[in-house]
């Protein structure tokens, strides 16, 4: 059984090892898609947050809510994007309901 450790988070290393190009792509991919741009930084770590929150991420939840806090995002911010991420998930269930009709 697999089990959820930021230690586990160490192994990337190994990744790069074994996968050299796929990860510097890889990390080159993020380091651009979360830089500063026409959305600010804070907002593409609560984007990140709701992400997270949707696909059950919780790597992705603890390292963008440390770096949604550190762009100066409010507990009010975030809280308000996981909402909106439950609200989606949500509307998605119960529109894919209809086709049980």
């Amino acid at each position: 059984m697999l089990n959820y450790d930021m230690a586990n988070l160490a192994k990337m290393k190994t990744m790069a090892a074994v996968a050299p190009d796929a990860m510097t792509a890889f990390q080159a991919f993020d380091k651009a898609a979360f830089a500063e741009g026409a959305i600010p930084v804070k907002f593409k770590e609560l984007i990140a947050i709701a992400v997270g929150v949707t696909t059950q991420c919780p790597y992705c939840i603890e390292i963008h809510a440390k770096r949604a806090k550190q762009a100066g995002a409010t507990d009010a911010e975030i809280t308000e994007a996981t909402m909106v991420a439950a609200a989606i998930r949500a509307g998605g269930a119960v529109t894919h309901a209809t086709h049980a009709l």
